[in-house]
């Protein structure tokens, strides 16, 4: 969860979004937590006995959507208009924006022009209490699990522009070990609950594989296989759809 990254990584891109206290899913976010602290992170993101999926995959969203957030804050002054002109997950991966509303036909825009509009539209669905209700009694909707797999898609497309464009950057801000536990968790939960098509996370695929296959190894061990494997998936594999 959100506290690995401890009092070092505080700067945000966007307002943190808080789960009420007092509520059943901040206690679920506490039990969460705790698991998560014994270091297992596959049992970390299974399901809690007696739990309702659909409350455990919101909970896990917003805090997805947290850990994302600090992330790109620490490097938000390297991608810029500049250094990041169009959005992309290396040479054969490029991002177009739609959010299928306000935007319909994708269109081209830099790396933290798109992250910022992605971003936003992700607050914007969790903010919405018949999306993401926080009252006890209150139903998800019936195509709630549509709506998760849209977002954490999108976040997902975060953490491969920064592995692929600003992997160097975050080394030498001492970050990786946060931005590679902060993936594998990701990693892990989608896989758990099929939120997020292989296909999708082509640009990484590398790394992923990974992840799976030494799951145990320590964050030096990782850091030292993440820029490989993401310039290596970055190669073999056509680009995915613009939306």
């Amino acid at each position: 969860m959100s506290f690995l990254f401890g009092s070092r990584s505080n700067k945000t891109f966007k307002p943190k979004k808080n789960i009420p206290e007092g509520t059943h899913q901040y206690d679920l976010m506490r039990q969460a937590a705790a698991t998560l602290g014994s270091g297992n992170l596959r049992l970390a993101v299974m399901l809690p006995e007696g739990e309702d999926l659909n409350e455990w995959v919101a909970v896990n969203t917003v805090d997805f959507f947290n850990q994302i957030n600090m992330l790109f804050g620490t490097i938000t002054e390297f991608c810029t208009e500049d250094s990041c002109p169009l959005m992309s997950a290396g040479p054969k991966y490029e991002y177009h924006w739609a959010d299928g509303q306000t935007v319909k036909k994708p269109i081209k825009c830099s790396a933290p022009k798109y992250i910022d509009y992605l971003m936003t539209w992700v607050q914007d669905q969790l903010d919405d209490e018949t999306l993401f209700p926080s009252k006890i009694g209150v139903p998800f909707p019936r195509h709630f699990n549509t709506i998760a797999k849209t977002i954490l898609k999108r976040l997902f497309r975060v953490y491969a522009h920064i592995y692929h464009q600003h992997f160097q950057e975050v080394v030498q801000l001492g970050e990786e070990a946060h931005l590679n536990t902060s993936f594998k968790h990701f990693i892990f939960f989608v896989q758990e609950f099929n939120l997020i098509d292989k296909r999708e996370l082509a640009p990484l695929n590398e790394l992923i594989d990974k992840l799976a296959t030494g799951s145990s190894h320590s964050h030096h061990s990782l850091h030292h296989n993440t820029h490989t494997a993401a310039t290596e998936s970055s190669a073999h594999i056509s680009s995915l759809p613009a939306r």
